[in-house]
């Protein structure tokens, strides 16, 4: 097998590691569709290394091992996220979902001090390890007040967390955006709503770090960049 065929199949690793199959882009990957691509990639390195491009085939062994790693981390950063923060975390194919807890009062978009803390860890989970995605603040209300007025106030709330990730984490204005969903009754925990506290669970953000399947970064030898 040539060196070229060889790279070519290299290049689309990042790609396999990172879904089972091709289906659409909701679908949760479970750790055992993992271990089932990356066992079907080492099969295929065995027969590239018996045809006798063993030099090649073992650098791509060697770049297996360095994405189970990092993946392997990546996941232990993420649960310890979840114990620390009590963040409800969504692992898709193409992204991960964080829904943290980033609350705000009725009519209003400011940032509590007691949020700045999780904010601070994703933005130091999403820049280690997914530098180059795109990571989307979405801002929620409760039902009260009418349509427009409820979306211009989560953009609002959106705005004041993309904010804060910018002036206070590694994240920059080219990989984040802000948006609002305002209502969207199919994200609302529950229909409550103020004044007061009832509906506090409808007035929040999700952050998303949208991936487009590919697996985390990995860290130069130098510690100093990524490898492409």
């Amino acid at each position: 097998m040539s060196m070229l065929t060889l790279n070519s199949r290299g290049l689309g690793l990042v790609a396999a590691l990172a879904v089972a199959g091709s289906a659409g882009a909701c679908k949760t990957v479970s750790p055992e569709d993992m271990d089932a691509s990356l066992a079907e990639l080492r099969a295929e390195m065995q027969e590239e290394m018996a045809s006798g491009d063993r030099d090649v085939a073992s650098q791509l062994n060697n770049r297996v091992d360095g994405v189970e790693r990092r993946l392997a981390q990546l996941e232990q950063d993420l649960q310890q996220m979840e114990r620390d923060f009590e963040v409800s975390i969504q692992r898709l194919e193409d992204q991960l979902r964080f829904n943290v807890p980033v609350y705000f009062g009725f009519d209003d978009a400011t940032l509590q001090s007691e949020d700045q803390q999780v904010l601070d860890r994703f933005g130091s989970v999403a820049s280690e390890y997914y530098p180059d995605a795109m990571v989307t603040v979405e801002g929620f209300t409760d039902p009260a007040g009418d349509e427009s007025y409820n979306l211009w106030l989560g953009e609002q709330r959106a705005n004041a967390v993309a904010e804060y990730l910018l002036g206070n984490t590694a994240m920059t204005t080219e990989r984040l955006r802000a948006v609002s969903y305002g209502e969207d009754t199919r994200r609302l925990i529950s229909a409550e709503w103020g004044p007061g506290v009832e509906g506090w669970q409808n007035r929040r953000v999700v952050l998303v770090i949208d991936h487009n399947g590919q697996p985390p970064a990995m860290v130069s030898e130098q510690g100093s960049g990524t490898e492409n």
